[in-house]
């Protein structure tokens, strides 16, 4: 049995940059444990299993897994699958046009393919959930979890804390980006953190934003779902950019993220947050192989 696949980094202009995704682009038929299989054999963070919809108005119905488990939303998976099917053009015999819908676990998901001088460049999506916050961490067991000192993690704006906008994760601040080079995690610290959301989100602020284009500077770390580190977790950020944006007076928010610095494969993420709290979050993605899986 043969799946035809893709794999596109995601988040970047260049080959080799950004957060690698592979696409299985054929899934009809393939049970959970086979695509848990698969997914592990990639070992990406997520692999994206592209299924016929359940309502024949929308484009397909999509399925997420990390190497261990499925998620119900992430951001990444989605921002690559939408280009790579709006690249190809046509999806189960349906032209695909300038606003692709997915069927997920989290709900619906609008990806809105992104254009430059006519060519594709990348996607952006809409999270189907608004932001809803679900507790908070005490800082040091943040800081356990990251080799860091409680003083390290930032608790003016916020405290560590658990959001959502699909997928929940914890979210924490530190000082300064500095901060952000010194972590050395403990993978064991993780289970401290709620079984709901045992993946973890770092980040500060630029220094100098209009010097660089960049307002925030993120490292995500999921040991316990096998992802040592993330090098672009668009769900994660969205869900950074819902929370900034709920401690301020409702307005349009847009924030340039940098993420994956650390781990050689930059990537650079837009999000935007609309007065009613609807999050967008997208960027630039690299076409880079397509195949055939051999499956008995």
């Amino acid at each position: 049995m043969k799946r035809r696949f893709a794999t596109v980094d995601v988040f970047t202009d260049r080959a080799f940059g950004g957060n690698p995704l592979a696409i299985v682009l054929d899934a009809e038929g393939l049970d959970t444990a086979t695509m848990q299989a698969i997914a592990a054999e990639f070992n990406y963070s997520e692999t994206t299993f592209v299924l016929p919809p359940a309502n024949p108005a929308h484009t397909a119905s999509v399925r997420i897994f990390t190497p261990k488990s499925e998620l119900p939303f992430a951001g990444h998976p989605n921002v690559g699958t939408g280009f790579w099917l709006a690249r190809e053009g046509s999806v189960f015999g349906t032209s695909v046009g300038d606003r692709l819908l997915f069927e997920e676990a989290a709900g619906l998901v609008v990806i809105t393919p992104i254009h430059d001088d006519g060519a594709l460049t990348g996607a952006d999506i809409t999270a189907p959930q608004t932001l809803s916050l679900t507790g908070t961490i005490a800082p040091d067991v943040i800081a356990a979890c990251l080799g860091l000192e409680p003083a390290d993690i930032a608790t003016v704006a916020h405290h560590p804390c658990i959001a959502s906008v699909g997928t929940p994760f914890t979210i924490a601040a530190v000082r300064d980006s500095t901060v952000l080079d010194r972590i050395i995690t403990d993978p064991a610290q993780f289970t401290r953190l709620p079984a709901t959301a045992h993946d973890l989100l770092v980040y500060a602020w630029d220094d100098d934003p209009s010097a660089r284009g960049i307002d925030l500077h993120c490292r995500m770390f999921a040991p316990l779902d096998g992802i040592a580190e993330d090098p672009a977790t668009g769900s994660a950020n969205a869900a950074l950019a819902a929370l900034i944006a709920s401690l301020r007076p409702p307005a349009d928010l847009t924030l340039r993220i940098a993420q994956g610095d650390a781990m050689g494969r930059p990537s650079r993420l837009r999000a935007t947050v609309d007065s009613s709290g609807r999050t967008t979050i997208g960027g630039s993605c690299v076409a880079i192989a397509e195949g055939h899986l051999t499956i008995d």
